[in-house]
């Protein structure tokens, strides 16, 4: 589902700041080599990443769901000098690939890989998060989103993406479309969860904002 049309996607993309030439890169081979290119965060909302991480100036990031690592350079451009950025990937042969532009960004001795399950690795982290970008199974959300919030503080920012799943989650769900289901209890949750200050952004496929309380 498009939620604006072509033409106002392109002004908007023409109207914000410029892609990096690097990411542009990146984009560009994830379409040739890697399955699911569509998966990638992508221009605009690459720099709504940047931005956001430069407003918040975090010392720590999270990243749930690495793919080929545009969102986490986009990040990684808010990062404090001393902090660091952990992302997680479950697909161990996209080590290399992400680990390639990691390095030619300038920030690669600040950005930490892991590869293997989320749910395994996050309680092994012994850090507190500013900010932690939730971008991996859906149907996996919530276990997600309980096991990052043990690594907050007041003020930590949580981001959860594809919260709009393609318009699905105001559509009719049949009881097999798990994904959709998951995301559309996850979304009631974080709306009425009391440790959170949550808005849901029509950003590309929705973008959840949850502030830490």
């Amino acid at each position: 589902m498009h939620f604006l049309s072509n033409i106002l996607e392109d002004y908007i993309e023409e109207h914000s700041q410029t892609e990096p030439e690097l990411l542009a890169e990146l984009s560009r081979e994830t379409h040739l080599k890697v399955v699911h290119p569509r998966m990638i965060t992508g221009h605009f909302q690459g720099r709504v990443l940047s931005l956001l991480s430069k407003i918040i100036a975090p010392k720590n990031i999270l990243e749930i769901g690495t793919y080929t690592g545009y969102s986490a350079l986009c990040l990684v451009e808010g990062l404090r000098n001393n902090g660091e950025l952990h992302t997680i990937e479950i697909n161990e042969e996209l080590h290399d690939f992400q680990r390639k532009y990691f390095d030619r960004s300038g920030y690669g001795s600040q950005i930490i890989q892991h590869t293997g399950d989320a749910m395994d690795i996050i309680p092994t982290l012994d850090l507190s998060f500013d900010l932690i970008f939730i971008d991996a199974q859906k149907v996996n959300y919530d276990a997600y989103f309980e096991a990052a919030i043990q690594k907050t503080k007041s003020g930590s920012v949580i981001l959860s993406d594809n919260v709009l799943w393609s318009g699905k989650v105001v559509e009719p769900v049949p009881k097999s479309d798990k994904a959709t289901l998951a995301l559309k209890a996850y979304n009631k949750k974080l709306q009425n969860d009391p440790r959170v200050e949550t808005v849901l952004l029509p950003i590309r496929d929705g973008l959840t904002l949850s502030r830490v309380k």
